[in-house]
């Protein structure tokens, strides 16, 4: 679909209008929030009638209504309406208030409503704009969904008891509705273009059409939009408009075949097909962007809420996430892959507990793809005995920042020693607290003059910071080009606890990535077998790199230091570790 772009600005202090781009469902709008704090969400569709879309060209103004409306018929509150004329430009509209929360009516008679709900506005316009797309791929056959312009939303908050909403039945609504801030109080107004013409009964009862005909072309338009992937719980044929001609007949396409429209989205949803295909395109998606997110370039433009940042020498795509009112910095230079780390995306999706000590998991998220997160220790003093001198030497140093993990992870693979795929930085909008015993200032102090786009600090001693992972079943470039044949990542020392290898190799690979990492000037404080993956295909096979080695690929970086003065060349030997023991 295409996206629109209205330069974000201020408050104009003449009309008192905001104006902001915002996206909700994958759909653009931009949002006016009116002088007397009514909002209006305007699509691609609406924009060159931002004007006239404002309420007081046809709503607000009731003596302008009431000689300028029609009530149409239907079960629901839904008007015809010419605008007022704006710059020369007036419209045709329909505007219907929405039912989200209420009862369906007839639910208790037609099996077919019996688990149905009512679409809110947002979720109405992102499912029509999605069939508008797909009714589109084909030049014949077409079909023609209205036109989705703008929501209206009135401040004015109104009793549930008056509006027939029922309160938990907007619960898991509200929930779901991340992007924007639905309001159960409030009365939600969809409006869209009016399509000449009249609805197949209206035209089979004046005689343009009889009534076998329009049976036939209800099934007819719920078969079209079922191959497209959707289906309407409530199909009728007051939901087809057609366009009579003078000779009492219907206009028709260039195949000859009866011309028609469709009105009325309250009940529209993807089919169980569809919803699956498209997690599989979102998924292929994600996995080109990420094998390119450095590499291709994207421009920014409709993205104005999003900043692109470094930060110890990596590029992040940075963004408020509205939902939490949290932050989030994504690894890479494509705005597009922002969404899919929003915590929306993850945080409630079953998970599984990686570790006995610290709060890391494994998920697969909505969109179908695996992630390990984990909760920085950032911040916290390590329980470590002072007066061991390894130990000290950790407390000494502290938990690196999430942003150092990733620096230091980033430049591991830049020299040739493999890690798991750095992905997201979250920051939760929820304080948080650490007891004054157990803080270290340390890494506030280091970062303090670091500062986000909108002139905070990156660290905050009041929040929590997540780091998200990619769950390592295979190489980017890999899963780009076919996503299948995983890998199994094991940690060394499962791995040997399992008999997986050896205990002379399991101590071989410990001095092996202790080695590696010290020609570069880097030391694990706490290495252990834990901190780095062995990785075996589908037929059980170890994987190995470009010189015959076993891959060992790091995954923990919260104790790795760079060492000072280091003198060694930077540049690893690949034949370090050559004669793997048995």
């Amino acid at each position: 679909m295409e996206q629109i772009h209205i330069q974000q600005q201020p408050m104009n202090r003449t009309t008192g209008k905001k104006y902001e781009n915002i996206s909700i469902f994958n759909v653009e709008y931009v949002h006016i929030q009116l002088e007397n704090k009514d909002d209006l969400y305007v699509t691609q569709y609406g924009l060159p009638f931002i004007e006239i879309l404002e309420p007081d060209n046809y709503w607000t103004d009731e003596n302008w209504f009431q000689q300028n409306s029609v009530r149409l018929s239907g079960t629901s509150s839904i008007y015809k309406i010419r605008t007022k004329k704006v710059n020369g430009k007036q419209k045709d509209i329909v505007i219907k208030w929405n039912r989200m929360g209420q009862d369906i009516p007839g639910e208790l008679e037609c099996e077919e409503l019996a688990y149905a709900e009512f679409n809110s506005p947002f979720e109405e316009f992102s499912l029509v704009m999605e069939l508008r797309k797909a009714c589109h791929t084909s030049q014949s056959d077409r079909i023609y969904p209205q036109k989705p312009l703008a929501i209206y939303t009135p401040y004015k908050k109104v009793d549930l008891w008056r509006t027939g909403r029922k309160a938990y039945k907007l619960k898991s609504k509200i929930k779901s509705h991340k992007d924007v801030e639905l309001d159960m109080f409030r009365l939600y107004a969809v409006i869209y273009e009016w399509i000449k013409g009249i609805d197949a009964v209206q035209a089979c009862q004046e005689g343009f059409l009889d009534k076998d005909y329009m049976e036939f072309l209800t099934l007819q338009v719920e078969s079209k939009i079922g191959m497209r992937g959707f289906t309407v719980r409530d199909r009728k044929p007051d939901h087809i408009i057609v366009r009579p001609e003078n000779n009492k007949h219907l206009k028709k396409d260039r195949t000859g075949a009866t011309l028609y429209g469709l009105i009325d989205f309250e009940l529209l949803q993807r089919t169980p097909e569809r919803e699956k295909q498209l997690k599989q395109t979102r998924r292929h998606d994600y996995l080109i962007r990420q094998r390119d997110r450095f590499t291709k370039q994207v421009e920014n433009k409709f993205h104005p809420h999003l900043k692109k940042v470094n930060i110890f020498n990596i590029d992040y795509i940075y963004g408020h996430v509205e939902s939490t009112k949290g932050a989030l910095w994504v690894v890479g230079d494509d705005p597009f892959l922002f969404d899919y780390f929003l915590p929306e995306r993850w945080e409630k999706t079953p998970k599984t507990k990686l570790s006995r000590m610290s709060q890391v998991y494994h998920t697969v998220t909505k969109d179908d793809i695996n992630l390990v997160w984990k909760v920085s220790k950032v911040g916290i003093q390590p329980r470590m005995d002072p007066f061991k001198t390894e130990e000290k030497k950790i407390i000494e140093h502290g938990y690196n920042s999430p942003f150092e993990e990733f620096s230091i992870a980033m430049e591991l693979n830049s020299k040739g020693i493999p890690t798991i795929y750095p992905r997201a930085i979250y920051m939760t909008g929820s304080k948080t607290f650490i007891s004054k015993s157990f803080l270290d200032n340390s890494r506030y102090e280091s970062h303090k003059k670091i500062l986000t786009p909108d002139r905070n600090p990156i660290l905050k001693k009041d929040r929590d910071y997540i780091i998200i992972w990619g769950f390592w079943n295979g190489p980017d470039e890999k899963l780009a080009a076919k996503d299948g044949d995983y890998y199994q990542g094991i940690n060394a020392l499962f791995a040997y606890q399992n008999g997986i290898i050896t205990e002379k190799k399991y101590l071989y690979f410990l001095q092996m990535i202790k080695e590696k990492l010290f020609r570069i000037g880097i030391e694990d404080l706490n290495l252990t077998g834990s901190h780095f993956l062995i990785s075996i295909d589908n037929k059980g096979n170890l994987i190995k790199n470009e010189h015959g080695m076993p891959e060992l690929r790091i995954c923990n970086f919260q104790f790795l230091k760079r060492l000072q003065n280091h003198t060694m060349n930077g540049e690893l030997n690949p034949r370090v570790g050559e004669n793997t023991p048995a």
